[in-house]
């Protein structure tokens, strides 16, 4: 009898096919899910009569609750090698196995560049003006030769984004609780000497930081006050960096020209999201991973997971 395997989160239908399944196929039974479940009990329900789940980043939270209620579930394979939204010490009491996968840092890179270049050129009211018949050239745009780029987190990522500014004639600065002046040094960028001085100074500023307790909000309404209204504000990392709340009263009451945001605090975003129709906001649906090469590496390996654990020897485990 064969165990029976779930990927959630398979919006664009293409988990068994970006990567190789057939060294499993022969002992697991694999059914994806292309809808988002929005509730714990809903959850439960379905993954009831699985053996193995394979869930997408940081997207579906497993509690203690929901795990309890999962006493079939033996395998438990994250995409990214940190997730903080399964409860580990649950899983392992409740004898399942929790691994993940390698994730590139590039495709968030470029994302990112994406947006700020999107914000910059005013890309998305230009297209949709020209395809619609309306103004030729409606926006001016804001140059990125000369200006200040402040990038909060100067990561695996971060580092990355520096890179391509400084390629762009950028002055860069970086500032995280922990950075040091060696560590800027080596990146090619200056430390700015405190989180108030890079935002009060960036002509665009980026948030690359890993979320926790000291980085939570770290970006709040008196942050964003010290923007210049003429600053874009970008966030390709977590949406709890960030005080939602205030970024919109920032963005409608125009104390910034702009913001780009690929993450939220919920999703999939609800249809009456403030989100969705907030002014001066670039939005996507947490593209940052979303890339082939990506994919292929969370399911190569998420087959490779599954494969060893058959084996009695699970590799890249988490916890």
């Amino acid at each position: 009898m064969r165990l029976r395997c779930a990927v959630l989160d398979d919006f664009q239908g293409v988990a068994t096919t970006v990567a190789d399944w057939s060294p499993v196929t022969d002992r697991v039974e694999v059914t994806t899910f292309t809808e988002h479940f929005t509730d714990e009990d809903e959850l439960a329900t379905a993954l009831a009569d699985f053996d193995i789940v394979v869930t997408l980043r940081e997207r579906v939270p497993f509690p203690a609750s929901l795990l309890d209620r999962l006493p079939r579930l033996k395998l438990l394979v994250a995409s990214g090698m940190r997730n903080s939204v399964i409860d580990h010490a649950a899983a392992e009491r409740g004898g399942v196995t929790v691994c993940g996968t390698q994730s590139s840092p590039t495709p968030p890179v470029e994302l990112t560049w994406a947006l700020l270049l999107g914000l910059a050129r005013g890309i998305v009211p230009e297209n949709d003006a020209l395809r619609t018949g309306g103004p030729w050239q409606s926006t001016v745009g804001a140059d990125l030769h000369g200006r200040r780029l402040g990038l909060l987190g100067l990561g695996r990522i971060g580092s990355r984004v520096a890179r391509v500014g400084l390629a762009f004639g950028m002055e860069v600065t970086a500032w995280s609780p922990n950075l040091t002046e060696e560590r800027a040094d080596e990146a090619g960028v200056e430390l700015a000497p405190s989180k108030e001085e890079l935002l009060r100074t960036g002509d665009f500023v980026s948030l690359h930081l890993v979320l926790g307790e000291t980085t939570r909000g770290i970006v709040g309404a008196p942050e964003l006050a010290l923007m210049k209204p003429t600053a874009y504000l970008i966030n390709t990392s977590r949406s709890a960096l960030v005080d939602q709340d205030a970024l919109l009263t920032a963005l409608h009451e125009a104390r910034i020209a702009g913001a780009a945001v690929d993450v939220f605090d919920t999703e999939p975003l609800p249809a009456d999201h403030p989100m969705r129709t907030a002014p001066r906001l670039l939005a996507t649906p947490h593209l940052g991973y979303v890339s082939h090469r990506n994919y292929a590496t969370y399911y190569g390996q998420a087959v490779e997971d599954i494969e060893a654990y058959l084996t009695g020897t699970p590799i890249r485990r988490l916890g």
